[in-house]
């Protein structure tokens, strides 16, 4: 139900009603630790039976003592609780001979053994009381009173205060109520501004916030539309050079396959078919090239496994070997025996094939290629270096462009090798960098991974 949904002025309410009772609560503890000082210092009850005590002193008749102690009897019962016997001050008054003169009813004919000018307590059907005893002249005059417990005192107090805080209760909540109300309109109007909003327009919303907590999320939002819409262009300008770059392959097979299917001789069929399979093997490499892209462009959904780096690089190398030995190249690897690191595998591999391929795919035979994994891994560094013709600087900049060939009329593929490096490396929450390579020659990739 709605009534129940979370809601921060239902919030507030709750907040300013529990502030009230955490005061009520406080005061009421302020009241009874007062009480209780105050008590210690000077029993209110021994002032009380004292005073009268001297003003019976000065009476001699015992008529005159007992109207006395009788109105002062009705004067303190009606003060204190209206009459309740639980609460109220009664008095007895009796001659020196021990000879009852008068009794409240609630002690009747009850012997009270208490001493002379000091508080006692006593129990009367089961209530503790405090009893004072003042001895003044002819006279002999008790005065009790209900102990003062916390179970007494509490809801005393209570009535004491609760209506001044049920009289300040709206006082505070109704400004409070206004000022979230108010406070929340600009969030409000940016939503409606937000709702307003077209799917395709990715324009910063331009929300102009007054107030300084609201600055941050219009400025979050802004950046997060300037965000989208850069990535949008970019995948906008990836299926487009995407889409060009497999067009070429696919004519070629097209074309291929129509000169197959009306080639004269075996010959013909023969070129044919290879030019063909070539223009496969090129599309399929394209394709799964734009499947690597597209998968890291994911972001993580687990903790990556510790695995032996070391190892796996060995493993890795050793696969890529045969390719480098055909051209006559001195593939080699500097690691330590073994080094245990958190790292996503399929990241990792993606930017050891890529390079790997790179290095042997474009450097002349007889290049030296090696592979260097540090002793650490916080953070975890790999280098890819070669003695090769190396990169012109004034391409370093974009070689990790998405489509980026180079000039160079040695290089083929799609150009999206170090794409994928670079994509991967951020995957990994890392970086990589051109450098030179080996003896200041060729090219260098390093691989820094926190």
């Amino acid at each position: 139900m709605t009534i129940w949904r979370r809601s921060l002025s239902r919030r507030i309410f709750l907040v300013v009603l529990l502030s009230f009772v955490l005061v009520l609560a406080v005061l009421q503890a302020y009241m009874w630790l007062s009480f209780r000082q105050s008590i210690s210092v000077s029993q209110p009850l021994s002032r009380l039976g004292g005073g009268l005590g001297e003003a019976l002193a000065a009476i001699d008749d015992e008529a005159q003592a007992v109207a006395t102690v009788g109105a002062m009897q009705t004067i303190y019962g009606h003060l204190r609780l209206g009459g309740n016997p639980a609460g109220t001050l009664v008095f007895r008054l009796e001659d020196r001979e021990g000879r009852l003169l008068f009794s409240a009813p609630l002690l009747r004919d009850r012997a009270l053994d208490a001493p002379a000018g000091r508080v006692s307590t006593m129990a009367v059907d089961g209530i503790p009381y405090w009893i004072y005893r003042a001895d003044a002249g002819r006279w002999r005059l008790y005065a009790a009173e209900p102990e003062r417990t916390l179970a007494l005192v509490v809801p005393n107090n209570t009535r004491a205060v609760l209506p001044y805080l049920l009289i300040a209760l709206p006082l505070v909540l109704v400004p409070a109520w206004l000022a979230v109300a108010l406070g929340l309109r600009p969030l409000r109007q940016l939503t409606q501004r937000l709702q307003r909003r077209s799917p395709a327009d990715l324009a910063p919303l331009g929300f102009e916030a007054r107030h300084a907590e609201l600055a941050p999320l219009a400025q979050a939002v802004d950046g997060l539309l300037v965000k989208l819409k850069v990535r949008l262009d970019r995948e906008r300008a990836f299926v487009h050079d995407a889409a060009h770059e497999l067009r070429t392959p696919m004519a070629v097979i097209a074309t291929q396959a129509h000169a197959l299917g009306g080639a004269a001789d075996a010959d013909e069929r023969r070129e044919a078919q290879q030019q063909l399979e070539s223009a496969i093997a090129r599309a399929s490499h394209l394709t799964q090239q734009l499947l690597d892209l597209a998968r890291l462009d994911d972001a993580p959904t687990a903790a990556p496994p510790v695995i032996d780096v070391a190892q796996w690089l060995r493993q890795l190398m050793a696969d890529m070997a045969p390719a480098a030995m055909a051209r006559d190249m001195d593939l080699s690897l500097a690691a330590p025996d073994r080094l245990m690191a958190a790292v996503e595998p399929a990241a990792l591999l993606s930017i050891m094939q890529n390079l790997l391929a790179n290095a042997i795919g474009h450097t002349p035979p007889g290049t030296r290629i090696v592979v260097t994994l540090a002793g650490s891994a916080h953070p975890l560094s790999l280098s890819v270096e070669d003695d090769g013709p190396g990169i012109p600087p004034e391409e370093a900049v974009q070689v990790f462009e998405r489509f980026h060939r180079g000039t160079d009329p040695r290089t083929h593929g799609a150009g999206l090798g170090l794409a994928i490096v670079r994509q991967a490396a951020a995957r990994l929450g890392g970086e990589v960098r051109l450098g030179p390579g080996l003896d200041g020659r060729g090219a260098g990739f390093h691989l820094c991974v926190p």
